[in-house]
């Protein structure tokens, strides 16, 4: 089967449907900031649509419309993997920020629920503030009790994660 053979085979719906998705991630790059713009390794023609898009204001005379149709043409005309990489690399979290966000949440429920994990927490993080945190566990845990918002939980939470990404970013 030829190229030609292979593309009449495609039936017009299925074109509308690929043109349409190519559209979409035209939009979803529109939507990203100029620094990530610039980070991703995009054809010239396409970065520089992409710009000019985020330039046109939205209006009902469909500059912005015509736009996007403009970028899917210009997807049609290149291989879409790797930028759809990309964006799913940009759209994901980095792995290491949520094991150390899960880490700080499980010793944040560690403190609240034994009162010796405060030692064992500032054994292994050096740089903690034992008062600072006594105090903050000691409110977190009257908030609960009193059925008050929990900003202490967070604070709680916000001073744990600051001690264990600096301790993660510190050289072994």
């Amino acid at each position: 089967m030829t190229d030609t053979e292979e593309e009449n085979s495609i039936s017009k719906s299925q074109k509308k449907r690929d043109m349409l998705a190519l559209q979409d991630i035209g939009e979803e790059l529109v939507a990203l900031s100029n620094e990530a713009i610039n980070k991703l390794e995009l054809p010239d023609n396409l970065r520089a649509a992409v710009v000019d898009a985020k330039r046109i204001p939205k209006s009902k005379y469909g500059g912005m419309k015509r736009q996007m149709q403009y970028i899917g043409r210009l997807m049609r005309e290149i291989d879409p993997a790797p930028i759809i990489e990309q964006l799913n690399s940009l759209k994901a979290p980095n792995k290491k920020e949520t094991a150390l966000h899960h880490l700080a949440e499980r010793w944040r429920e560690r403190l609240l629920a034994d009162e010796t994990a405060l030692n064992a927490f500032a054994n292994e993080f050096t740089d903690a503030d034992r008062a600072l945190l006594a105090k903050h566990i000691q409110a977190a845990k009257d908030d609960k009790a009193k059925n008050r918002p929990p900003k202490n939980y967070r604070l709680l939470y916000s001073q744990i994660h600051g001690l264990v990404v600096a301790q993660s970013r510190a050289p072994e």
